[in-house]
């Protein structure tokens, strides 16, 4: 048989009763507030200042002759945690003597943004610099579909970065050399 226990509830005291000390304690914490300097932004009029380190958005970027960096080589694929890159490599554009050297260039590039968990584990192991993360912190869509970003949008959002290695331009970095020694 069950043993039923009964508790007995002390009665409340006045102060406890009128809740005088949740309003005070209410008080003074609107009133400590009131005289702070507000916090809120009026987006997008206002925008907030981004820490160097911010990781947004992975974009596709072209070297200073508007070439394509990115050669296939599909290790961003490979190494993304969620799955959310999909390469299909193509051929390199006939005409293109300075990229003789380079086997191929991607026919399809997505970055599926929902899926993205914005590591930047792309940017890190690119061997060519193709993938960088951006400060764009505000990507939106109407659908599942406006959330995958192909290779003409990930090029429009990444742009075109200076090329610090001159991997391409083998003249400069020879003239490079030649005026360091």
């Amino acid at each position: 048989m069950a043993k039923t226990v009964v508790l007995e509830r002390k009665p409340l005291s006045l102060s406890e009763r009128t809740y005088l000390p949740q309003i005070a304690t209410g008080l003074k914490t609107t009133f400590s507030n009131m005289f702070k300097k507000n916090v809120t932004l009026q987006y997008p009029e206002e925008r907030p200042v981004i820490p160097q380190n911010y990781r947004g958005v992975p974009t596709l970027v072209k070297d200073p002759n508007n070439r394509e960096k990115c050669v296939s080589c599909q290790l961003c694929e490979f190494v993304c945690p969620p799955k959310a890159i999909r390469i299909t490599p193509g051929e390199v554009p006939e005409g293109e003597a300075d990229r003789e050297h380079v086997e191929k260039a991607p026919k399809e590039f997505e970055i599926n943004m929902l899926r993205c968990i914005y590591c930047g584990y792309c940017q890190e192991v690119c061997p060519e610099e193709a993938i960088f993360l951006q400060q764009e912190y505000s990507s939106s869509g109407y659908s599942r579909e406006e959330m995958i970003n192909n290779k003409e949008k990930l090029y429009e959002l990444g742009g075109v970065v200076p090329d610090k290695h001159y991997k391409w331009d083998k003249k400069k970095k020879a003239e490079q050399e030649g005026n360091s020694h």
